[in-house]
């Protein structure tokens, strides 16, 4: 029995951490991140309170929130809490926080 908890055990945290490291995966190349600041400037955008979001990589935005593309970047942008957000449009996760 005990070997069996410690299995399962084992194995709750591989999915943990390979989810945590799929949330992780995404990498911005330095020329896409410079067009995605600039852009983000040019086009200010009012900035969203959302109580019981934190800003994370791999945390989900809901459904109700707009997200504003970036031309010619497969990723999406919202300010929340006065911090502008990447947000991969397809899952609504959060893959880069911008201070």
């Amino acid at each position: 029995m005990r070997k069996q908890l410690t299995s399962a055990a084992a194995g709750i945290l591989l999915l943990v951490g390979v989810s945590a490291a799929a949330a992780q995966d995404v990498i911005i190349q330095p020329e896409q991140d410079v067009v995605i600041r600039e852009y983000v400037k040019k086009k200010p955008v009012a900035s969203l309170s959302l109580p019981g979001v934190e800003l994370n990589i791999g945390t989900a935005v809901p459904e109700t929130v707009e997200l504003y593309e970036v031309p010619d970047v497969q990723y999406r942008y919202v300010v929340i809490d006065g911090r502008t957000v990447l947000v991969d449009p397809g899952t609504r996760k959060i893959v880069k926080v911008y201070d």
